[in-house]
């Protein structure tokens, strides 16, 4: 007699397991989907972050050229006005 009650609890705690599991069990492929898009949303951003760098540097390598044009100009004037 005890044994068939022992063996009914554990009986039902494993149904009480399965069904506690079962819902984690259905949304794996939606979280491995949601995983692997973050995952190469976090890859492209990367790539704009280094482009965005690149930008930067060529944006300061212009603003030098472009204060270095200024000041000729500004030389060529004093010249001309002097």
């Amino acid at each position: 007699m005890v044994t068939w009650i022992v063996l009914a609890v554990v009986f039902l705690a494993l149904v009480v397991l399965a069904l506690a599991v079962r819902p984690v069990l259905t949304r794996l492929p939606g979280l491995r989907r949601a995983a692997l898009t973050l995952q190469r949303q976090a890859a492209q951003a990367q790539a704009l972050t280094a482009s965005a760098e690149a930008l930067q540097q060529r944006a300061e390598a212009l603003q030098e050229k472009l204060d270095t044009a200024q000041r000729r100009v500004a030389v060529i004037n004093a010249k001309r006005g002097g």
